[in-house]
């Protein structure tokens, strides 16, 4: 998928240096627009639904399992797991939108298609979580049998439960702003939630410009567009592009121990949400079965166990010395906000016909999708315990407080 290692060199390099200053306490202190769910309603977040439906990669009807085929743009099997997609999205009873296009490669025109579901297509704003379905094309065999279990099948995977499990939550917050008067109501709670799959990430050959993101590229350009023209009272009506408050990228997750950064300082409070959702969630004895309290707090620290904290903290340098090469870098370079949730080092099986089921790991996958569900909740207001005006105005105020730590 991102063929720089020599950037990944350097920025290895940098970072060592980096990571070595050290972090003052302020910087590790809970941000101050995080609204944590109710205790209770942790609880019943961790329980919306049955985790191995979806991503027990042992079972061949999960989806993720479903998903560790070769699907190279192009491909049948592409074609065949984005009708999986969309059909589960459509019984969710979400909006779908699929964005159709071809493209000249390196082997010639291909086609592709860009899935976008948006929760509710009203809503003025969206947060987007996002991760490529596609696989790596290789000409040859074996290497053409590659399923990209990190690369990003287990990714999908993910997003798929997390829209399943808060579908019900959105659902009830929907309902909240048409009691406050629809419009009216969406001055505080208008925010969505979107979830795209993008095609073409891989490069066909190389990494470069034009061989790499295809659908990530044509997305952002499309977006970019007004979709309305121009008034004397709006000379330049907002794009699509526009209303979204940030993307969050997801890819080569889903081995054990990764190691994710936060890579850019305007959304440094949205990576520490994450960070606080693990913690929270890890202390509660909800992410390792049998691991809790001042246990959770110890192990997380150790080097070289599953448990471990996915997450570098900020320091003094509040983020990563470098940028990654992947879907988010069209969106990046249009002002998008941007949260990249990526392994560096990138896995050993980076690109590899190891990188297969083996390397998955059902805990850390299960963790990843609960502390994705929880920071999304927190988000975007969703905690059901909280009565409609409170829930409006803890909105609003975090909304007024979202700034730069």
């Amino acid at each position: 998928m991102l063929l720089l290692p020599p950037l990944l060199l350097l920025l290895s390099v940098t970072l060592s240096a980096s990571a070595a200053r050290p972090r003052p306490h302020i910087l590790k202190r809970r941000n101050p627009t995080y609204s944590p769910l109710s205790s209770s309603s942790l609880d019943a977040l961790v329980n919306l639904t049955n985790l191995d439906t979806i991503l027990d990669f042992n079972d061949p009807k999960s989806a993720l399992s479903k998903l560790l085929v070769p699907r190279a743009a192009g491909s049948t099997n592409l074609t065949r797991l984005q009708d999986m997609v969309v059909d589960h999205f459509t019984a969710l009873k979400w909006h779908v939108e699929k964005d159709h296009f071809e493209e000249e490669t390196p082997y010639g025109v291909k086609p592709f298609t860009n899935l976008i579901f948006t929760h509710d297509p009203d809503a003025t704003r969206r947060l987007v979580l996002s991760a490529h379905l596609d696989s790596k094309f290789f000409p040859s065999h074996p290497e053409d049998q590659f399923v990209g279990a990190t690369d990003s099948a287990a990714p999908c995977a993910m997003l798929l439960d997390v829209a399943t499990a808060l579908t019900d939550w959105l659902d009830a917050r929907k309902e909240r702003i048409v009691s406050r008067g629809g419009e009216e109501g969406r001055e505080t709670q208008g925010e969505t939630l979107q979830i795209v799959f993008f095609d073409g990430e891989e490069a066909f050959k190389e990494w470069t410009s034009t061989d790499s993101v295809y659908g990530a590229r044509h997305l952002a350009e499309l977006w970019s567009k007004p979709t309305v023209p121009p008034t004397a009272t709006i000379p330049v009506p907002p794009s699509p592009l526009s209303r979204i408050s940030h993307l969050v990228l997801l890819d080569l997750l889903g081995a054990p121990n990764p190691v994710i950064r936060s890579f850019y300082k305007n959304t440094g409070w949205f990576f520490d949400e994450f960070m606080h959702s693990e913690d929270r969630l890890g202390s509660a004895g909800f992410l390792w079965p049998g691991l809790e309290g001042d246990e959770y707090a110890a192990t997380k620290e150790k080097v070289g166990v599953r448990e471990r904290s996915f997450f570098v903290p900020r320091g003094g340098y509040s983020g990563f010395a470098g940028t990654v090469g992947d879907d988010h870098e069209p969106f990046l370079h249009k002002g998008v906000p941007v949260v990249h949730m990526i392994t560096v080092p990138f896995p050993h099986v980076w690109h590899t016909i190891k990188d297969d089921v083996s390397v998955l790991d059902l805990p850390t996958i299960k963790a990843w999708t609960l502390l994705i569900r929880l920071t999304i909740a927190e988000y975007l207001g969703l905690d059901p315990e909280l009565a409609p005006t409170e829930a409006d105005l803890m909105r609003d105020d975090t909304a007024r407080r979202r700034t730069e730590l």
